[in-house]
């Protein structure tokens, strides 16, 4: 085991479980890795548009300008979505690299 880890550059433990898949399902079980479910998406993408087309109108009245926190409480208010973390809507606006905290980054008419 050890030389294959040095060939490999692998931990024991990968290589033990490249082997079990081996002896259970042959060379190509060995060779492929069953897929991973990964998590759902929170959003939707019409969900993720309207959340962004919010950040890039004017913030709401008494408001100098949109905050993460801001939006994750106007998006449910204004019935975008039912609930939302805000860390969410945070990975949103940066995927769209925008910065609501910057007033240069968002588009006002």
């Amino acid at each position: 085991m050890r030389d294959i880890m040095m060939m490999t550059g692998s931990y024991p433990f990968t290589i033990r479980q490249v082997g079990y898949r081996y002896l259970a399902g042959g060379l190509d079980e060995a060779l492929r890795e069953r897929p991973r479910p990964g998590a759902k998406r929170r959003l939707t993408k019409r969900q993720e548009t309207q959340v962004v087309a919010m950040v890039c109108g004017a913030p709401p009245s008494g408001m100098a300008r949109w905050s993460v926190r801001l939006a994750t409480v106007e998006a449910g208010k204004r019935g975008i979505v039912d609930s939302v973390g805000r860390e969410t809507v945070r990975l949103v606006l940066r995927g769209h690299d925008l910065k609501p905290w910057r007033k240069k980054n968002v588009v006002r008419a």
